[in-house]
């Protein structure tokens, strides 16, 4: 086969019209044997003669699209020392943009002889025909003007879905296309995430990754897909119609699809590890072409693996070459297959550069300063199983994070523990004593209740301990800490007053999410009451325990109706997303407008530092001054919005409310209610006292006209003013150097 020296950039195989280019980086190679396979997998090996810059490159004429080809490299094996070449495995190209075919787990695969425990016999078993293989794709596709929605950060909704989850058991989607890429986009789907209200779908990973071997023995298989193999290959496993570049062009046409409804496309992708495993795993790609340039090594013994995910491995971020590979990977998924964000895994050993993590490390410098990625939505999943791996708030000041510490307050205050009031109040206004610091502003928060990992929402209010039996570990994976509450009985029931507390739960998490300052993420299937029957670690359940059931009965259907109500309430007033934190304003402060958030207790009264200090406080009156929002539009006008009241009462018994004086708004009307989802929208007048029911929240509208509102707030502001005059002159008052009120003698 007649070949040319071709060019050693851009890495992988590059198809320009009258052949392709193949370039693969490897330090430690010593030679390298390009492979082809025919439609009968007969071999054919082309010597790759070039190498510059320690990239391996040629040009072969007549190679078209759909061709399936791997590499071979000769180099040291000499695991002691971190190298692993072995010429006998084939291996996929790193930079594949397409893979054909599965991994065959079986003694090919590996390094090592099954019957020698020490590995030190070199395994000479050729694995070419348990591998799948690359495949060279045709980069062209009519994205009719595609346009990215670009929707901001601060009015974003993000569901987080998985591909097979949604359209499994979808009755209008078609069968032949349940479980793809072409299932996700067809237009029943789309239409129901479109009136649901959010703005963005996350999809769980879709890079192409390896199945267990360990779970098909139990007849499992890996559902979730953190076990990526191909960085820059959708899996072919969620295609409808091939695997020879079909897979890439089904899903820019998926993306193509949502992006025309105006919904964003998030990528939930897994850079922090590979699919190889530990020392004992198969050697599929990264391990055979430069192990210790892919791969952490654990100093001085080099034959194993730094593991900070619980993998088996961690990417080696301290290397070039391979933070270039993330790099460019996440490049091609925004700019040539057109995704609008990234949720990056374990996102802490990102930042592991030199052992600890550093949010100035060379990765998050490449990232931010990069001119397509620094202006996508960049979600970090900040922890990883590492030493000091738990990392909320201490990413870089252009990412956002998942609030884990928004999840656990929002379910100890619902569930009613104390001394949780103070805490909940930071998370439920953005959490700046997380983000503020480094200047970043409330759209650094994701907030979450639930997620793929744990419970779902029904379930975290219907099981205090998980029910893992179907995973084969003996219940023993997953998380024992859940901060969930069953309501009164452990899983299903038919006990009334049950079933109507963990129906009034649902909706106050549901509520308490969309009506938090920050970006809410709802795990997709919340919203009709989806159930996997108390299990909290549902990676391997590829069936019904983690597919949508879409026959969903009445409490589920009015479930679904309320979520797409305060979804609705959420995107319609901007006074619940902000783009910056409110400002507090002095102690005592005579402006006759109120601040841009005020917190009453029950009777009315703003509350005081004895007030956050009860350790038993459950409830809460606040008011969200729409008038002063503190923002412009883009024309350079201030933002308006209504005023709203919110009030959260997780007590067990109910609790009278008295509304705030008429300078906050003189009429109110209810539009949540928690208790009585489908009560009429009753109105109030200023100073009326209300009864908040046990375990439930209330959504108040002011219905007052701002210029009336004034009215009221100049006759308050006058009214102080006199108060405290009339109390200077009695000698009652002691105006500290701080300008805060002293104490009275």
């Amino acid at each position: 086969m007649q070949t040319r020296p071709g060019k050693n950039y851009p890495l992988g195989a590059n198809f320009d019209g009258e052949g392709t280019n193949f370039a693969l980086f490897s330090s430690v190679a010593t030679a390298v044997e390009l492979c082809f396979f025919d439609d009968d997998d007969k071999e054919t090996r082309i010597p790759v003669e070039e190498c510059d810059a320690k990239v391996w490159h040629v040009y072969v004429p007549g190679v078209y699209p759909g061709q399936r080809y791997g590499y071979r490299v000769y180099g040291p094996w000499d695991p002691a020392h971190g190298q692993r070449c072995n010429p006998h495995k084939l291996l996929l190209d790193p930079y594949a943009k397409a893979i054909a075919g599965r991994v065959h787990d079986d003694e090919t695969l590996y390094s090592y002889y099954f019957d020698d425990p020490s590995h030190g016999k070199l395994n000479i078993m050729d694995s070419a025909k348990s591998m799948p293989k690359a495949v060279v794709i045709n980069p062209y596709f009519d994205w009719e003007n595609d346009r990215k929605p670009e929707t901001p950060l601060s009015d974003s909704i993000i569901y987080e879905t998985h591909v097979r989850g949604i359209t499994n058991l979808n009755p209008n989607v078609p069968g032949d296309l349940r479980g793809t890429y072409a299932g996700m986009a067809h237009p029943s789907v789309i239409s129901y995430i479109k009136k649901l209200g959010v703005t963005a779908v996350e999809l769980m990973p879709v890079h192409q990754f390896v199945q267990d071997s360990t779970l098909q023995k139990r007849g499992l298989a890996n559902y979730w897909g953190y076990n990526t193999i191909g960085f820059f290959a959708p899996n072919a496993n969620y295609a409808s119609w091939g695997e020879r570049g079909e897979q890439v062009a089904e899903f820019k046409s998926m993306v193509k699809a949502y992006h025309r409804a105006g919904i964003e496309i998030i990528l939930d992708v897994v850079y922090n590890h590979t699919a190889e495993g530990n020392h004992n795993g198969p050697t599929l790609s990264f391990r055979g072409i430069d192990n210790a340039a892919s791969y952490r090594l654990v100093q001085g013994d080099e034959a194993h693996y730094f593991d900070t995910t619980g993998t088996g491995n961690s990417l080696n971020m301290r290397y070039p070459n391979q933070l270039q590979m993330i790099v460019d990977s996440l490049r091609y998924w925004a700019h040539d297959m057109h995704v609008d964000g990234f949720r990056f895994d374990l996102a802490a050993t990102l930042g592991r550069e030199n052992g600890n993590f550093d949010k100035f490390s060379s990765f998050f410098d490449m990232v931010d300063t990069d001119p397509v990625l620094s202006h996508t939505k960049l979600i970090a999943e900040p922890w990883d199983t590492g030493e000091n791996g738990y990392q909320v708030g201490g990413f870089p000041s252009n990412w956002s994070e998942w609030n884990g510490a928004y999840r656990d307050t929002a379910r100890d205050f619902w569930r009613s523990q104390t001394s949780t009031l103070p805490v909940f109040a930071s998370r439920i206004t953005g959490s700046s004593d997380l983000y503020q610091h480094n200047g970043r502003k409330p759209q650094a928060s994701i907030n979450f209740i639930t997620a793929h990992d744990g419970f779902t929402l029904t379930d975290l209010v219907s099981y205090n301990e998980k029910h893992n039996m179907a995973n084969g570990e003996g219940n023993r994976d997953g998380d024992s800490n859940n901060r969930s509450w069953n309501c009164g009985t452990e899983g299903p029931t038919t006990i009334t007053d049950v079933l109507d507390l963990r129906h009034r739960q649902r909706r106050n998490f549901l509520s308490t999410l969309m009506f938090s300052q920050g970006v809410p993420m709802l795990l997709g299937g919340d919203e009709m009451g989806r159930t996997q029957q108390g299990n909290n670690n549902a990676y391997c359940q590829d069936n019904a325990i983690s597919w949508y059931n879409w026959d969903l009965d009445d409490d589920d259907r009015a479930l679904l109706e309320f979520t797409r109500k305060i979804i609705k309430l959420r995107r319609d007033h901007p006074v619940f997303h902000r783009s910056r934190y409110f400002e507090s304003r002095p102690a005592h402060d005579a402006s006759s407008s109120p601040a841009q958030i005020e917190w009453f207790d029950h009777s009315g009264r703003i509350m005081d530092k004895s007030d956050w200090n009860k350790f038993y406080a459950l409830s809460i009156m606040v008011f969200l001054n729409g008038h002063d929002l503190g923002e412009k539009d883009q024309l350079g006008n201030p933002k308006r919005d209504d005023d709203f009241l919110l009030i959260f009462n997780a007590y067990y018994e109910p609790i009278a409310f008295t509304l705030p004086d008429k300078q906050y708004g003189t009429k109110w009307r209810v539009e949540v209610d928690t208790y009585q989802p489908d009560a009429p929208a009753y109105t109030y007048d200023a100073g009326f006292t209300l009864t908040a029911q046990p375990y439930s929240f209330l959504l108040l509208h002011s219905l007052t006209p701002h210029d009336e509102r004034k009215i009221a707030q100049k006759a308050a502001a006058r009214l102080r003013e006199a108060r405290l005059n009339e109390r200077a002159k009695a000698g009652l008052m002691n105006v500290s150097g701080d300008g805060q009120e002293g104490s009275e003698n």
